[in-house]
């Protein structure tokens, strides 16, 4: 055995032991293992693959570590902040800009001094016999010079005192070197702002340097390695200088130049020359025993400048605000244990590491100006600046403003990358604290808006999604930690999930078409414009669903953040928590809350959740199971686990998807047996299911709304027949109700249910109603017909039954209605009986099997026994009377969006949230009272004779009064709360106009209602949302054309407006039309012209009609939905809102539609000088129309700009060559430019505001000048609308487009004064100042282009404005003086002498005169001295004044 080497042994011994091991080649103690590389596998790991390594260094390699990190932010790519401020070309060659801006070296250094290395001192290590050098002992340094840091090793410390010790033998004793940097030759000039104990400059009250400054040594520049001769006198001379710049600036130049070095100077430097400059000012007190603390001369010389944001970062003031130092210096005194000299490395106590443990300072007690950082509590509230919270809240940490308790939003979202676990769960906590106290503070009243509304500026939930707030939650979802999973989905589901949303569409799912909801998807206006603008021509001629592919995940989610989501596999990571995690049952309800939100963005996104792999299974197999542990009804049961337990949150997912279509319904019933489960929880009685009461109603009432809605789509219909026992029964059971509502606690759970049954048996009648239909087309159907509908498994004999249950429960009902709070209660369950028997009567009436005597005698029976009583009970008035106060039309603020809601983020939370008396509110009476005027619709419909007994209806003075009020108001503007509320309202009105329709022509008294009922049709015909075409179509077909709804027709009002044109009512003008160039053409009054409108009535509905040929498959997708034929409905999801069905100004909807067909036709290089018949027919439907809404309906159109009507009536100009010529169009024409060119309409017109479909006023009126130099034949009419945007208030652009590039339409304008409607003054006042156009009216005047006989009006115009400028004495500028000045000198010489006293002698315009214009007999004193004075001659005094002929 060999022997190991003892002490004492030499290097020679050494060598011996090496050699005999080595010949005795005995296996080494330590055995070198080289571990497999596991990424590149077995066969990679052998060392022949490896590539050698460059040097003999050891390589450390991490298995499973990446080379490149993963990316911390889901953020888009960084753009850089000053690459938009260079220019940069194509053909600019990189090598010729940087030699450019290459610059030698010599323009920074201009002189280099080398180190003077010959008087340093050179130490000679001492030889010592050991073989190695001597060892410090700690023991040692204590006798040794300290050193200022307590940061360095030892050794450097012993290093450090030893250099120190050397320097002070070798320096002269009259120069004090210094290796510390000091400060900066610049006193003060560098101070970061927000420092409260130094001062920008030490300075005396006349601004100069105090001597404190001007005797100091240097501090930063201290001569070293100059040589030990020139430091001293190299550094003071700097300093000398430095201090003579100094004392000649003022206080304000050094605070300037100390700003401009904090900019440019590197924060890292200024904060090093800050520590060092408090370094040397305690030595120097330590050096000074006398010398006054600088702190005190702080505290009250210096003032704060911090500048600190809101979470908002915006629109914050900065305040300059004296504070108290209360910063405390450490002492060995202060330490709760005192160090001893036997502990080991406790010898030199570094206060600097101890900063933690003092004391903190007292935040701030008054309140300031200033914006500060937003900081929260743990359960999201937000903390005052001032508040002063104890530190055992676990508020404070160790971050920016240690003082101030809470966390902001910055902290949080650090902490959410946090490796700790408790850490990234609380963050992820606080944050969904902070996200749901936003949006509960947005949805209450602005006097109780909380915390948020009045103390944040700007919204926290913009500013979180901007900074990716959303992303940070998705990564979340993917860590391997429970309790961050479930943070993550409970801040998910604060931040998607709204429960007062849900809550709301439950109730109005029994409401009339209350099934049928609109996608929660955000309005994609704003991402199509700036995608226009930012995409190529090739780039858009993809398709839509190609643009959202491409495009990065948060750009995506910028404007939808549902579409998103599911870009970033967000289905799938759902679906593994559920099926692998298995959470907890709180986790689990929150998925299923965010899946059915997710279901409800849109078809698209149910038909992803049904694709995602095994996610649909998974729910219906874990939350909707046949059979389940009965523990779970045990009141004291502790659920630990949802799984294996059936949900009635799952439940309603299944009903949100069946909703996306009939499709999606289909694959739920069959492929994952939903049929079945329906009939497990259908057939068991709520009570008798093993879960707690609350949740076994709440899944029957799930379970008949998803059969509802699949009945709905006329599928399980089968399920009738199974379950016939179990409906009945519970039909039965429906009066017991009553009884229980007092003290039974889930009396509103058990009404839920109730309405959920009825409203599914009203969707099987409607289903059974189709059958006869159905099987006749199949029995009538040939072999080349095509594949054919089968009819449904359930025929009307086997529905008809149910109607006396519900109609014997509905009079039980309405026997309440006295008693307010039972009827409230009831009320919901009220509404589906009369929504049943309305659909019930309606479909009735269809059957080949109907007997008539009988049904009609049930009609009338079911009138004077339940509808006639009902509508004479009080109550009935005080529910009438309701309706204004709870219209979302009479109050737009109701349904006005949030104001922390975001675009992307759909919800159907209002400013006010959602009130007892608002539409949706508990007392609200629309939905009852839209279910009655159904039902007496239906009947009316079915039996004329009882039409005249429901004239009370339109009598209730509340209902007057709320239309009244509702239809000249502008409604709402279009967003997901108001399209889904003012659909409800439109229901309403829909159902009173039809029950108008059918009195008009019966009830002799019904004439007084017909003017305010018509104008209620013509402004629901402009409101009306997409999925209401049905009511479009029927409004124009019955009511908006009626001649019974505009008794003006026949009550003498063409006459009347012919006395109002003679007797110029409402103007102070008469109302002039111009002629026409067609020879022999007749010029009828507005009388006749009215009179004629009324009686073609008829063709004018027709002309309409014809027009909206491109909405009919949206009216057939909306016929079937309000029609009840269920096996063509293919979706209960109603289109996209982006807009009302119709546009506002779709009276003018013919004329536009030609004018773009004939435009079009043109740009294909077709002519069209004449129009065909029909066309001109069309046009003149469309004037007949709008002359008679001006004169009757004035205030229906009082929502389209005075300037779009004038719009559309030039496209009769610009359609066609000489369609203006034609006779009824020239008279309709003629007449409505009449009317507005009426004061009130002319002082309403703004021609430079954005008009609706008009890109640029001034395009079109170009187009118009075009068009009447090529085709008006100086036509009076063309001549005046031509004239009517050149008056003086509108823009100056067009008026230089006539008298410049277009000079030559000034001989064709010729309207004559009398023809033209406008007043002259509108054209010469205010007097021209534009000197450009003033030299064009000279101009156009003096060479002859403007004359009287061509164009009076503009004669007038320009005659005028020309003699106000050139008698002008107002101080003006030395052009525009010289300019008038040489036009009078050039008026004085003109030849023509009547356009030059014309110029000299105006006096005020005059249309009754010849000439347009009044002139003066003889000049005014001071314009006569003003000529003598520019001109140097005298007048001519013999000058008489007389109209030239």
């Amino acid at each position: 055995m060999l022997s190991r080497p003892k002490p004492g042994e030499s290097e020679a011994d050494l060598l011996r032991f090496q050699n005999e091991f080595l010949a005795a080649r005995a296996s080494p103690a330590v055995k070198v293992v080289k571990k497999a590389d596991k990424r590149r596998g077995a066969a990679g790991s052998g060392d022949e693959e490896r590539p050698p390594l460059q040097d003999s260094r050891d390589v450390v390699i991490l298995d499973d570590f990446p080379d490149v990190l993963p990316a911390l932010t889901p953020a888009p790519p960084k753009k850089s902040k000053f690459k938009n401020a260079c220019v940069r070309f194509d053909d600019e060659d990189p090598e010729e800009r940087l030699e450019c801006h290459d610059r030698h070296i010599t323009a920074v250094f201009s002189k280099i001094i080398e180190r003077d290395t010959s008087m340093a001192a050179v130490t000679m290590p001492v030889p010592t016999g050991d073989p190695f050098p001597r060892a410090f002992h700690r023991s040692e340094i204590k006798n040794e010079v300290k050193v200022e840091s307590g940061r360095k090793s030892i050794f450097a410390q012993k290093i450090a005192a030893k250099r120190a010790a050397e320097e002070a033998v070798t320096a002269p004793p009259a120069v004090e070197t210094r290796h510390t940097h000091r400060i900066s030759a610049v006193p003060g000039a560098i101070c970061s702002p927000g420092s409260a104990e130094e001062e920008p400059l030490h300075s005396t009250k006349d601004g100069k340097p105090d001597d404190d400054v001007s005797t100091q040594r240097p501090r930063i520049i201290t001569g070293e390695g100059l040589g030990s001769l020139e430091s001293e006198r190299e550094a003071l001379a700097i300093h000398e200088e430095n201090l003579q710049k100094l004392h000649s600036m003022t206080q304000e130049e050094i605070l300037q130049e100390q700003r401009r070095l904090l900019v440019q100077l590197d924060p890292s430097l200024v904060a090093f020359l800050k520590s060092q400059r408090g370094v040397d000012e305690g030595q120097e007190r330590r050096e000074k025993p006398g010398h006054p603390e600088p702190g005190t001369e702080s505290q009250h010389g210096a003032k704060e400048t911090v500048k600190d944001f809101s979470v908002g970062g915006s629109g914050m003031e900065e305040s300059v605000w004296p504070e108290k130092d209360t910063r405390m210096e450490i002492t060995e005194v202060d330490l709760p244990i005192k160090p001893q000299k036997e502990w080991i490395h406790m010898n030199n106590v570094e206060f600097e590491k101890l900063e933690w443990i003092k004391d903190l300072p007292y935040p701030r007690q008054r309140r300031t100006k200033k914006g500060m950082q937003a900081r929260f509590s743990l359960k999201g509230e937000l903390i005052p600046p001032d508040a002063d919270l104890p530190t055992h809240l676990g508020l404070h940490h160790h971050g920016e403003e240690a003082e101030r308790a809470g966390y902001s939003l910055q902290e949080l979202f650090h902490l959410c990358r946090s490796q700790l676990i408790q850490q990234r769960t609380l963050a992820l906590q606080v944050l969904g604290h902070v996200v749901q106290k936003d949006k509960d503070c947005a949805t209450i009243l602005e006097a109780k808006a909380g915390e948020f509304a009045s103390s944040l500026k700007g919204s926290v939930l913009r500013l979180l999604l901007d900074a990716g707030f959303l992303f940070l939650l998705r990564f979340s979802l993917d860590d391997t930690v429970d309790n961050v999973i479930a943070a993550s989905v409970r801040a998910l589901h604060i931040l998607l999930v709204s429960p007062e949303d849900e809550e709301y569409l439950d109730q109005t799912f029994s409401w009339y078409q209350g099934m049928a909801v609109f996608p929660f998807t955000p309005n994609s206006e704003e991402e199509e414009e700036e995608e226009e603008e930012e995409l190529t021509l090739m780039e858009k001629t993809q398709g839509k669903k190609s643009k959202v592919e491409n495009k990065p995940d948060p750009d995506v989610a910028r404007y939808d953040v549902i579409k998103g989501l599911l870009k970033t596999q967000f289905l799938h990571r759902l679906r593994y928590i559920l099926e692998v995690v298995r959470p907890v049952p709180a986790v689990v309800l929150d998925i299923l809350d965010i899946l059915t939100r997710v279901a409800r963005h849109s078809s698209e996104a149910c038909s992803q959740l049904l694709a995602c792999p095994r996610l649909i299974e998974t729910i219906v197999r874990e939350f909707l199971p046949i059979q389940w542990d009965p523990r779970a009804a045990e009141p004291g049961h502790l659920l630990t686990s949802l799984h294996g337990i059936a949900c009635a949150t799952a439940m309603k997912l299944i009903r949100v998807l069946a909703s996306g279509g009939r499709n999606a319904t289909a694959r739920l019933l069959n492929k994952f047996e939903l049929k079945s489960r329906l009939s497990r929880f259908i057939a068991e009685d709520p009570q008798d299911l093993p879960l707690r009461r609350e949740e076994a109603i709440r899944l029957s009432t799930e379970a008949f709304r998803l059969w509802a809605v699949a009945a709905g789509y006329g599928q399980s219909c089968d399920l009738y027949r199974d379950l016939y026992p179990v409906l009945v029964k519970i039909l039965q059971s429906l009066p017991h109700l009553l009884s229980d509502c007092q003290e039974n606690p889930t009396f509103p759970l058990s009404i839920q249910r109730a309405t959920a049954v009825v409203t599914l048996l009203t969707h099987v009648t409607q289903t059974a109603g189709c059958t006869a239909e159905l099987q006749a087309r199949l029995s009538s159907s040939g072999p080349g017909d095509g594949e054919q509908i089968p009819p449904p498994p359930v025929t009307w004999n086997q529905v008809s039954g149910l109607r006396p249950f519900l109609e014997t429960n509905l009079r039980r009902s309405v026997q309440e209605i006295s008693r307010l709070e039972t009827w409230q209660a009831l009320q919901p369950l009220t509404t589906t009986y009369i929504i049943y028997l309305g659909v019930y009567y309606s479909i009735c009436s269809q059957q080949p099997s109907l007997n008539p005597v009988d049904y009609l005698e049930e009609v009338e029976r079911l009138t004077s026994e339940v509808l006639l009583p009902l509508l004479s009970q009080p109550a009935m008035h005080r529910m009438w009377d309701l309706l204004r106060p709870c219209s979302a039309l009479c109050n737009p603020l109701s349904c006005s969006p949030a104001s922390e809601s975001v675009p992307s983020i759909v919800s159907l939370s209002c400013t006010g949230g959602k009130p007892q008396m608002s539409l949706v509110g508990s007392k609200s009476p629309f939905p009852f009272l839209t279910a009655l005027l159904f039902l007496i619709n239906n009947v009316t419909h079915i039996h004329k004779g009882l039409v005249s007994k429901y004239t009370s209806v339109l009598d209730f003075k509340g209902l007057k009064d709320y239309l009244l009020q509702s239809w000249p108001t502008r409604p709402p503007s279009i967003t997901p709360s108001s399209a889904w509320i003012l659909r409800h309202e439109y229901h309403l009105q829909y159902f009173v106009l039809a029950l108008a329709q059918k009195m008009a022509g019966i009830c002799p008294d019904y004439t007084q209602h017909a003017s305010l009922h018509h104008c209620v049709a013509m402004a629901l015909l402009s409101r009306l949302l997409p999925g209401s075409e049905h009511l479009a179509h029927e409004l124009l077909l019955g009511l908006a054309f009626n001649p019974e709804f505009i008794p003006e027709g026949k009550t003498g009002g063409p006459e009347a407006a012919d006395f109002s044109d003679i007797l110029h009512l409402g103007t102070s003008t008469k109302l002039a039309q111009p002629g026409s160039v067609a020879a022999g053409f007749p010029k009828p009054r507005r009388g006749v012209l009215l009179g004629e409108s009324y009686q073609h009535l008829p063709f004018i509905r027709a002309c309409y009609l014809s027009q909206f040929v491109h909405l009919e498959p949206a009216l057939a997708r909306s016929q079937v939905a309000y029609q009840g034929r269920t096996y063509l409905v293919q979706s209960l999801l109603l289109p996209e809102v982006k807009g009302p069905i119709l546009p506002s100004d779709w009276p003018f909807l013919p004329l536009i539609s030609l004018y773009n067909k004939v435009t079009s036709a043109e740009t294909r290089g077709a002519i069209l000088n004449t129009l065909p018949p029909d066309l001109v027919n069309t046009v003149t439907r469309n004037l007949q129309w709008v002359l008679l809404l001006e004169t009757w309906r004035s205030r229906v159109l009082q929502n389209i700009p005075a300037a779009a009507k004038l719009a559309r009536l030039m496209c009769v100009f610009l359609t066609g060559g000489d369609l203006f010529l034609e006779g009824p169009v020239h008279c309709y024409t003629a007449a409505l430019l009449a009317l507005y060119c009426q004061p009130k309409v002319l002082d309403s017109l703004e021609l430079d505001a954005p008009l609706p479909g008009l890109a640029s006023f001034h395009d079109l009126y170009i187009s118009v000048l075009e068009q009447f130099e090529g085709v008006s034949f100086g036509d009076p009419l063309f001549g005046a609308f031509v004239l009517l945007p050149l008056q003086r208030r509108f823009s100056i652009q067009l008026r230089l487009a006539v008298f410049g590039e277009h000079v030559s339409t000034l001989r064709a304008l010729g309207v004559p004064l009398k023809q033209f409607p406008v007043p002259l003054e509108r054209y010469t006042l205010p007097p021209e100042d534009n000197l450009n156009l003033l030299r064009l009216y000279f101009q156009t005047l003096v060479t002859g282009a403007l004359r009287h006989t061509w164009c009076p009006v503009l004669y007038a115009v320009a005659v005028a404005h020309v003699n106000s400028f050139i008698f002008s004495q107002d101080s003006t500028t030395q052009e525009a003086d010289t300019a008038r000045k040489s036009m009078l000198r050039k008026t004085w010489l003109l030849v023509d002498e009547v356009l030059k006293k014309h110029l000299l002698y105006y006096k005020v315009p005059n249309p009754e005169s010849l000439m347009g214009v009044d002139l003066y007999e003889q000049l005014p004193p001071i314009r006569l001295k003003y000529l003598q004075m520019v001109t140097k001659k005298e007048p001519k005094e013999n000058m008489q004044m007389s109209d030239p002929e």
